[in-house]
């Protein structure tokens, strides 16, 4: 087939001596064709990395490649930018060598629309500083090595802090920035995590094809029978209104399996019993807080409870009292001037109050679960440095979006216009105090007016 178009339409193509180029900065001609066109080469060979001058571009291959063996770790480690393969690994060793070369802490930021691989690559980055740093068996400790822990840190987190959305089957519905602490001599120290904009809407709500947080599912698998003893559940997802609005399976992803992962994870984190099945008691109660059931008074503007069975068995997994439960959300007290006051409330504000309190308890309980992974991972050892990881949620549109989708595009946004300022704002100042003839290119423009209507 042919096409004539006109000559301003079409974009320059670069000699084949650049076919499939590491760094697409080296390109004669740069521009989208000839960037999606070396992209799309390398990824046909399974080269899922490419720089871009400062830049590590990355094509999610949506399969398992074996590119993070201990033996690509080794292929990386000390090693030039230009003496190995892009990598994710290389960017993490110049990291690390620039901290140490230069006695200065560092910050890598991973950044993509939803389902790109941002988490994925996050994980990659500490396990290579785990790997290159490693202290080994650290005296005293009673549970797993400092190592160990940092790694399994992010599957605890997974489970209550990620879930299957429309574009990505284990999406990270939280932010992360996890620093990563050195000693004096570049061994690992310690880590912590701050988090983000946790989505707390998808407790009590899920679109069609989606799924809650994925504890939810890996409770109901069955693989430990004592849960549902402990949590008064049954197997079957459907008989929980919160968690089954959308799909209940994910295809190649076992439940069960993840569930004993999770349960592994707290153990070398050092959760005690009480804390591990504390957490999933939580997630019980959450559960049939969705089963709770309330009518109308008849004559009056007062809801009352229509049977308390849930309403039990959620108060005794949280150790309250049942009565105290739905006398709380039927007739809440409110703060009045000085005073407070019991108001009444209507089937509709009551069903809303469950849904507030079940999005609450969630997000406390996943803020100290965090808390107490970081109780963990902070040694007493000397700490000099660290490095800084960055894994927030990616840009994502919906056919329905949530105050959450307006927070996690608008965070997106303000970390875009950051490179642009980092690359080409700050570049170009460079050239202006050298003396460099160069037509200023502001890239900010089209970005700073959506930020600046949000913010002020």
């Amino acid at each position: 087939q042919t096409r004539v178009v006109k000559e301003d339409e079409l974009q320059p193509m670069n000699p084949p001596k650049f076919d499939m180029i590491e760094d697409m900065a080296m390109l004669t001609h740069l521009n989208e064709a000839s960037v999606l066109y070396n992209l799309r080469r390398r990824y046909s060979h399974w080269m899922i990395y490419t720089y871009s001058g400062l830049f590590c571009v990355t094509i999610n291959p949506y399969k398992w490649l074996p590119v993070y063996t201990a033996p690509v770790v080794a292929a990386y480690k000390g090693k030039r930018r230009s003496e190995a393969p892009p990598h994710i690994y290389s960017i993490a060793d110049n990291a690390y060598n620039d901290m140490l070369r230069n006695r200065e802490n560092q910050s890598m930021l991973i950044t993509g629309e939803s389902g790109a691989g941002k988490t994925v690559n996050t994980k990659r980055v500490i396990q290579y500083f785990a790997i290159v740093a490693a202290l080994g068996d650290t005296p005293g400790k009673k549970v797993g090595t400092l190592e160990d822990q940092i790694i399994e840190a992010n599957p605890a987190m997974e489970a209550f802090g990620n879930a299957k959305t429309i574009r990505n089957d284990n999406s990270s519905r939280f932010g992360k920035f996890i620093r990563i602490h050195f000693g004096p001599s570049g061994k690992l120290a310690s880590a912590d995590i701050d988090i983000y904009l946790l989505e707390k809407s998808r407790v009590i709500f899920q679109q069609p094809k989606e799924r809650s947080y994925h504890i939810y599912y890996q409770i109901l698998s069955g693989k430990k029978p004592e849960l549902q003893d402990m949590l008064l559940l049954s197997l079957n997802p459907y008989d929980y209104h919160f968690c089954s609005q959308g799909v209940t399976t994910v295809d190649n992803l076992d439940d069960g399996e993840e569930l004993m992962a999770t349960d592994h994870a707290m153990d070398i984190l050092g959760f005690s019993n009480d804390e591990k099945y504390g957490s999933y008691k939580i997630v019980g109660a959450i559960m049939h807080f969705g089963n709770m059931k309330f009518k109308q008074k008849q004559r009056e503007e007062q809801a009352e409870a229509d049977g308390t069975e849930s309403a039990d068995k959620a108060a005794y997994l949280m150790g309250i009292s049942s009565a105290d439960l739905i006398k709380g959300l039927l007739h809440p007290r409110v703060k009045v001037g000085n005073e407070f006051v019991t108001k009444g409330q209507n089937v509709e504000q009551v069903v809303y109050a469950v849904g507030a309190l079940a999005k609450a308890t969630y997000d406390r309980m996943f803020k100290w679960l965090v808390t107490r992974i970081n109780k963990t991972l902070d040694t007493k050892l000397a700490r000099q440095f660290f490095i800084g990881v960055l894994d927030i949620a990616g840009f994502e549109i919906f056919d329905f979006n949530s105050f959450e989708q307006l927070c996690i595009n608008f965070t997106n946004e303000k970390l875009q216009q950051f490179f642009n300022h980092h690359m080409f704002v700050l570049e170009q100042e460079e050239y202006k105090k050298e003396g460099i003839e160069w037509v200023f290119i502001d890239f900010g423009l089209d970005l700073q007016a959506c930020i600046d209507l949000i913010e002020k």
